[in-house]
């Protein structure tokens, strides 16, 4: 008899929760998220749950509002340094931009987080969505969307180079001989890009993993043709079965021109719960949430999420079934979810809209039992429309702890997640390949 199939989970790190209005809500712990205490409190419990991965995105230019609190927040990248010290077997996933970065910085610094962490770390490649992240590093303009995909692409092919510049190999360390590095297994790099030039070593061996488990967020068609070509997990964002099958296999379907099988790639939509030990009881928590939400930060929220300016519109005003962007390559993704979502769901007003996706920005929504939620995990999981998925919590640590007290166990008594760690890297956990230079790069005569 085969052996059951077990999804693969991460826990989305936002806090005091996904919710825009969490930190108003009274079991979240607003006052100690800048903390270390707190954090490694909340990267214990997911541990001990057995998450795969906890995941920190990151964006920069948000402005900062005496109502809400998503712009002030710490470095994710200071953070999973932190935190890969004070764990074992968890990975760590933190967003670093390819618009407002550079290639060395980039390798170093994951680079040193995985052989710190024995194998355990990730980077999330964006390519900055919000224009106002531009001012902050002296652009007077942000890159149009299709460009950003250009140079995000060339810039993780410098980032593979410099990550085998020195490969595993090459470390001798023969004190009789007094030879440390065998250089034949040493890779100077030479990139002359339109984007890049860049010359020499990274200063460090090829990590526990081959390289860290790289993972994009994009559902744009540049996005998924990007993601086809270098990610290893995908986060998404998907409302309904079929949406989600769509993308699953369209996404799948492109990966033989590259030379990758199936597996090679975790596509992990995103999934806001609220659960409870009745249906009733968690539907009052959802309407509690979306009470502490106010008009004015509603209208700033859609704004952000959407890249559409709803600055123009009052709360009560019918949600745009069309909507006009300055970058004409901007393919306005999540605004079309969210639209399509309204629609669907028969929602009328701007209010109405971001109270439905004040927590998920997008993402699937699921209120109800542990059985209800599981039932909804399953069926997309055994339909071929995701190998996993990233929790959103709505607040912590009730919310989070909701969820590892109920979500978790249902689970795991389906046999459809793990009740210990199958390995001690990320990769194994995940069931990815350590890949090779050879495999990055083509054979190599030693």
């Amino acid at each position: 008899m085969a052996e059951q199939k077990q999804m693969k989970l991460g826990a989305f790190f936002f806090f005091p929760g996904h919710h825009l209005a969490a930190w108003r809500y009274p079991t979240a712990q607003t006052d100690d998220i800048f903390t270390f205490e707190f954090i490694q409190q909340q990267a214990k419990l997911a541990e001990q749950a057995k998450f795969d991965m906890i995941f920190f995105a990151d964006v920069f230019g948000n402005e900062i509002d005496e109502q809400d609190r998503s712009g002030l927040k710490l470095d994710p990248i200071v953070l999973i340094a932190a935190l890969q010290a004070v764990t074992k077997n968890i990975g760590f996933v933190s967003t670093a931009t390819t618009t407002y970065n550079e290639p060395f910085h980039i390798a170093r610094k994951f680079g040193s987080i995985d052989h710190l962490s024995s194998g355990r770390a990730a980077w999330n490649i964006v390519t900055s969505s919000n224009g106002g992240e531009s001012t902050l590093f002296g652009k007077a303009t942000h890159l149009e969307h299709a460009r950003r995909y250009e140079r995000a692409d060339e810039f993780v092919d410098v980032v593979k180079k410099l990550w085998y510049s020195v490969e595993e190999q090459a470390l001798v360390v023969n004190r009789e001989t007094g030879r440390f590095l065998n250089k034949d297994y040493t890779h100077r790099v030479e990139h002359h890009g339109e984007w890049f030039e860049v010359e020499g070593y990274l200063d460090q061996p090829e990590t526990p993993q081959g390289h860290p488990v790289l993972v994009q967020a994009g559902s744009s068609e540049a996005g998924k043709e990007f993601a086809a070509k270098t990610a290893e997990v995908i986060f998404t964002a998907g409302q309904s079965l079929k949406a989600g099958k769509a993308f699953y296999d369209d996404v799948k379907s492109r990966l033989p021109k590259y030379g990758r099988e199936a597996d090679d790639v975790k596509i992990m939509p995103g999934v806001f719960i609220t659960v409870a030990k009745t249906e009733e009881e968690a539907k009052e928590k959802q309407r509690r949430l979306g009470s502490y939400i106010l008009p004015e930060v509603g209208l700033k929220y859609l704004s952000a999420v959407t890249d559409v300016d709803f600055s123009k519109y009052d709360d009560d005003d019918p949600f745009p079934l069309e909507a006009d962007h300055e970058d004409p390559s901007n393919p306005q993704t999540r605004y079309r979810v969210i639209r399509d979502l309204a629609v669907q769901e028969n929602l009328m007003t701007i209010r109405e809209v971001y109270e439905r996706v004040a927590g998920a920005r997008g993402h699937r929504e699921i209120v109800g039992t542990p059985e209800q939620i599981v039932d909804q995990l399953e069926e997309w999981f055994v339909n071929g429309a995701a190998d996993g998925f990233n929790i959103m919590p709505p607040h912590f640590p009730e919310g989070f702890q909701d969820i590892i007290d109920y979500v978790i166990p249902e689970l795991q008594k389906r046999g459809l997640f793990r009740t210990e760690y199958e390995g001690t890297t990320l990769r194994e956990n995940l069931g990815l390949k350590k890949p090779t230079y050879e495999q990055v790069f083509g054979a190599l005569t030693h």
